[in-house]
């Protein structure tokens, strides 16, 4: 709900209020930003700073209020040269090289939330959330500056972005344009960022910040890997569930720039956007220039609360087409099974092992187009190899589909080799600076869709390759950073658009192509995680997490996305051991476990597997599909805090909770074990405590490979570890596995928890021990008794 009156604006949502103020001199003053209040009676006045004397080193900008200055002030809009001493919000140069600008209000309406031109933006599938759009005219020059705010109820969300306007005959130099700003009367904040590198994604950093600026921006040309768009703001206090806390994140997939700035007076700026590093825009006369949207919400429940509201705001208001509430189907992908060497043969043979266990959708990686036989070559060159596929993309589609799959393709479409015959026919349609030597990444240089005929180019190439291989899914990769930002195709005073062009061009692309092909399901990909975020989610319903697929890795990966995303959008595969980015090997049930916190898919060369892991596979997936819906959409709980507390040795500990709270897993990875440490206990969030629930994990059979030469302990005759009689015997003889069963309160699982059978501790292994040793991972299955 928005509240306008008497240049008074609340933004209600279900559980916060954002409210702010124009000022008698037309400044806007935030007043408040977290939990729902009434503004009736005085509200108005009661929330005003009160100014009756000018601080020391004052700047006044405006006699109408001559003991304010604007530096001791919660703002909506901080500009410099006008006593604000913070960071910006926005940066102009005018014709005659000042760069001092003053915004003041002049008008607000309020209308139904509407699409950005040419970018990603949120969206109301049922068309209720409004928007307000309060209008700022530059006191000095004829320049205007539209706040738009948007309401998005439900999920506790405000959306925020700018336009700026040219009303003026004079060209105006924009230097910065930042999407939101939040000032709150905080004297100290943690700051919880996630950064991290290619296969180490998304690791959570806490600062406590009193004085000074955090920063956390990429300029790799692209959100990165380096350090996601998505940030909270919390009191020191603040828990995984107690607390009260900010967080934002940027509807974009360009270089940002997030900044966090303790004033000198008890208040906190927080600034995010377009890094103005790379940006400078050049308006004439009638030019409008529109930042990208950024999401802020508010929680008094701690990071969960957060969690629980961003997830909702992906996944009603970010995710679309006909995939966003659709279950995803289990894919096997080609490329940890062959890499670049394949041939049809090989490729039918795997899809005919993907369909014997239970794989829905075959997916073929890197290396079935051009001279495309390593990474060195043939980007940009999307025609079929003719060596590796006789019969082209068509007659492989053909024959796995006759199999009963879904056939799909990756492609990398930003990107061209300097060896490729795209390259030699276009050489200024690469992102290079010409006459100098150029820096490549993976082999490759990056493509330049600022251009509109490279552009339109791609839109048909990957529209005949998508046709012509009938693909059901499509994996668009990105494998490299930017590092010449410059266009051949741009003038010279325009170079400092590129980056911003670029952004604009991709999404053109990408508007067009999910467009011509709504069934298809996109995945983002970019080295995994390097353009994680709610832009590229806007037109590809999920995106490849990491290209770390080792179990440890990917539990930590994964959890750090989901304090801003639902796991609903995160690919996880199951691959095979050794894992081939950290070398470590892992069950194949603990690879499988963390896989189900994401979209499941299997990434491993299933020809090679032996008949007993191939058994175990079929399992898994026939139980993901008993469960798909609840693990896919359900509500995502982190049971595990940031502390590490004494005894402590999971990695991850997850409940994910269907609709209505009927059904929900737990997953549990364990890191190193404990020595004499062997009494667990599984303790829910987000069940109905007035409901009753079958608690129960699936009971397995454990191979004595596992105990070593402890098996002499209970074998009549003795048998040297690893043996050949060793294989034998293993193959007949199991240990029983533990059983948990039990009907018990939801209260008693959020509250209490079940206490689990006793794990191995090296006493004997008695009856319903568990296994729980380096690396396990647990499943915990619940039902209301309803339900069942």
């Amino acid at each position: 709900m928005i509240q306008a009156d008497n240049h008074l604006f609340a933004l209600h949502t279900k559980n916060t209020t954002y409210a702010f103020i124009a000022d008698e001199a037309g400044n806007l003053v935030n007043l408040h930003y977290g939990e729902r209040i009434s503004m009736e009676g005085q509200g108005m006045e009661a929330l005003r700073q009160k100014a009756s004397n000018q601080n020391g080193c004052s700047i006044i900008a405006d006699t109408a209020l001559p003991n304010q200055c604007l530096d001791d002030v919660c703002m909506e809009l901080g500009t410099h040269g006008v006593g604000d001493m913070r960071e910006p919000f926005v940066e102009l140069v005018y014709e005659d090289g000042s760069k001092t600008s003053d915004f003041r209000y002049e008008s607000f309406f309020i209308e139904k939330k509407r699409s950005l031109i040419g970018m990603p933006s949120a969206y109301d599938e049922q068309d209720k959330a409004e928007s307000l759009t309060i209008i700022m005219k530059e006191k000095n020059h004829d320049v205007r500056l539209e706040l738009v705010y948007s309401v998005f109820e439900d999920c506790d969300c405000i959306t925020r972005y700018a336009v700026l306007r040219n009303d003026g005959e004079e060209s105006v130099k924009v230097l910065r344009l930042m999407s939101a700003q939040m000032d709150l009367p905080m004297a100290e904040a943690k700051v919880t960022s996630f950064h991290g590198d290619w296969t180490r994604e998304m690791g959570r950093y806490d600062v406590v910040l009193q004085a000074g600026k955090y920063v956390s921006d990429s300029l790799t040309g692209y959100s990165s890997n380096k350090s996601n768009p998505f940030i909270m703001l919390a009191n020191v206090e603040t828990t995984e569930d107690y607390g009260s806390c900010y967080a934002s994140n940027f509807i974009y997939s360009g270089n940002h720039r997030e900044c966090v700035e303790m004033g000198g007076h008890g208040k906190l700026r927080f600034l995010t956007g377009i890094h103005p590093d790379t940006f400078e825009w050049h308006m004439e006369s009638g030019d409008v220039l529109e930042a990208p949207e950024a999401v802020l919400t508010y929680s008094a429940k701690g990071y969960q609360g957060i969690s629980q509201q961003m997830h909702a705001f992906v996944r009603e208001h970010i995710v679309r087409g006909q995939w966003k509430r659709k279950v995803r189907p289990i894919l096997l992908n080609s490329w940890e099974a062959a890499y670049f060497n394949f041939k049809e043969s090989n490729l039918c043979k795997l899809a005919k092992t993907a369909k014997e266990v239970g794989i829905e959708l075959f997916v073929l990686d890197d290396g079935w187009f051009g001279k495309r036989n390593s990474d060195a070559s043939s980007l940009g060159d999307w025609y079929d190899n003719a060596e590796k596929l006789p019969q082209g993309l068509a007659g492989l589609s053909a024959k796995i589909r006759e199999m009963g799959l879904e056939f799909g393709i990756w492609v990398e479409p930003e990107m061209i080799s300097e060896d490729s015959d795209l390259y030699r026919a276009h050489p200024d349609w690469a992102v290079r600076i010409p006459g100098q030597s150029h820096a490549c990444g993976r082999n490759q240089m990056v493509l330049d869709f600022s251009q509109r005929e490279v552009q339109d180019y791609m839109i048909e190439a990957m529209s005949d390759v998508f046709t012509r291989g009938q693909v059901s899914y499509v994996k668009w990769d990105m494998n490299r950073h930017m590092s010449d930002f410059y266009s051949q195709g741009l003038e010279v005073n325009r170079q400092g658009e590129f980056a911003h062009r670029y952004m604009l061009g991709l999404y053109r692309v990408l508007y067009y192509l999910v467009k011509r092909f709504p069934h298809i399901l996109f995945e983002g990909c970019a080295s995994g995680g390097n353009r994680f975020d709610l832009g590229i989610l806007c037109y590809m319903p999920q995106i490849w997490a990491s290209d770390n697929t080792d179990a440890i890795s990917r539990g930590v990966i994964q959890n750090g996305y989901s304090y801003g995303y639902p796991q609903s959008v995160m690919g996880a595969h199951v691959s095979g051991c050794p894992n081939h980015q950290t070398l470590r090997v892992t069950p194949l049930a603990t690879r499988f476990a963390i896989a189900c916190g994401g979209l499941l898919g299997y990434e491993c060369n299933l020809c090679d597997m032996k008949k007993e892991e191939l058994s175990e596979i079929a399992e898994q997936i026939a139980l993901y599909k008993e469960w798909r819906e609840t693990l896919q959409f359900g509500q995502l709980y982190r049971l595990k805090g940031v502390r590490r507390a004494p005894f402590d040795t999971d990695v991850v500990r997850w409940n994910i909770v269907g609709k209505d709270a009927e059904r929900a897993v737990g997953i549990v990875l364990q890191g190193q074990v404990i020595p004499n440490y062997s009494h667990h206990c599984f303790k829910t969030k987000g069940l109905d405590d007035e409901k009753q629930y079958h608690f129960y994990n699936i009971p397995v059979k454990y191979d004595i490979h596992r105990m070593g030469d402890l098996v002499n302990t209970i074998s009549p005759v003795h048998i040297k570890q690893d043996s050949l009689v060793h294989d034998v015997v293993a193959k007949f003889v199991k240990l029983d596995g533990e059983v948990e069963d039990v009907t018990v309160s939801g209260s008693l699982l959020n509250h209490s928890g079940v206490h689990l059978a006793q794990s191995f501790a090296g006493t004997g292994f008695g009856t319903n021990t568990s296994l729980y040793q380096d690396y396990d991972a647990k499943m915990y299955f619940m039902e209301s008794v309803k339900h069942t």
